[in-house]
């Protein structure tokens, strides 16, 4: 298989051409070359697509798929599409489950309308973002055009910085707030599943969208810290607390304290899509283990979260130290 991955120096691009290298494919990646590095035998071509005549070095290539993972204005997707038209016959893009329109269900499928985007925009959040660069495949790729609409990504890699914060705080030590109930299903995918996903429906020729992510419950709360205390050999205590204090004391789930939603929230949604049409094309995920293992290995070799590739950088995640050690304070003993 001849493979054009757009990008492929940042989290999710970098697990694809990972894994494709690892088939022994053909990988041409394509940026602008100020980010990351390629594997060995990866051809790398140089363009910045938001500019003028920045898709030029495509020109006269030929691949059996692609791969996208673009979040800034959808028109680059467009050009992007058009500009492979007649030069790869199936376009995986990278979505996410944020396009649904609000508000969004328990258990809400692909069937589930999406916020209103254009597929010619030059810019908008994030939800219109992906909505817009949805439709621009489709628009020029039809069902040749995979929309893979993800969820919550863990593993090595992750350029968000939610499960290391959980990493380097357990690793800390001492009293470490775990929010409750110990038993909460989550809900999210290896970055590692979600490209050998990809690739293979990509290279089967699958198309439409897919809401990859593993089922509700593949872990929960108590699962995912009680790994990274495992994993970090640390000596922290899980004080496991109810939801309420915690959300009396405005501490944000997601943000403040990653991957966490609790029941009755109004993004709990974020944690109960459904996927059994991603299961049903093979999806398979590994256990929350191997995952946190495998990334705390990976953030002890590179030292930090690194930047994203050729995006703005996020706010940061995770509570502060002096905020956290508050609400303990505060909590019976």
């Amino acid at each position: 298989m001849r493979l054009l991955m757009l990008g492929g120096t940042g989290f999710v691009g970098g697990a694809v051409v990972a894994e494709a290298v690892r088939r022994d494919w053909q990988v041409t990646v394509f940026n602008r070359g100020v980010h990351g590095q390629a594997p060995p035998g990866v051809h790398r071509l140089r363009g910045d697509r938001t500019m003028p005549d920045g898709l030029a070095a495509l020109a006269g290539g030929e691949w059996d798929l692609v791969v996208d993972t673009w979040d800034g204005a959808p028109r680059a997707v467009r050009d992007a599409a058009l500009a492979l038209a007649g030069a790869v016959p199936h376009y995986v893009y990278v979505s996410s489950g944020s396009v649904y329109a609000p508000p969004v269900e328990l258990g809400t499928g692909e069937e589930a309308p999406t916020v209103a985007a254009d597929p010619d925009a030059d810019d908008g959040d994030y939800p219109a973002n992906k909505a817009g660069g949805e439709l621009a495949a489709t628009r020029v790729f039809g069902d040749r055009a995979l929309l893979v609409r993800a969820g919550l990504i863990l593993g090595p890699g992750e350029d968000i910085g939610r499960l290391p914060w959980w990493l380097h705080r357990i690793a800390r030590g001492g009293d470490v707030l775990a929010p409750g109930p110990r038993d909460l299903p989550i809900q999210y995918v290896d970055v590692r599943d979600l490209a050998n996903w990809l690739l293979d429906r990509g290279a089967e020729g699958v198309g439409g969208a897919y809401n990859v992510i593993g089922r509700t419950g593949h872990a929960t709360m108590g699962e995912l810290l009680d790994a990274a205390v495992a994993a970090t050999g640390s000596d922290a205590t899980l004080r496991w607390t109810a939801p309420e204090p915690i959300l009396a004391a405005g501490v944000v789930p997601w943000n403040d304290l990653p991957v966490w939603v609790p029941r009755g929230h109004e993004y709990r949604w974020l944690q109960e899509r459904n996927v059994e049409r991603a299961y049903a094309a093979g999806l398979v995920c590994r256990p929350v283990t191997e995952t946190v293992a495998d990334t705390w290995r990976w953030l002890r070799e590179v030292g930090r979260v690194p930047d994203r590739a050729g995006r703005p950088a996020r706010a940061p995640v995770g509570l502060e130290p002096e905020r956290e050690a508050a609400l303990l304070a505060s909590l019976p003993a």
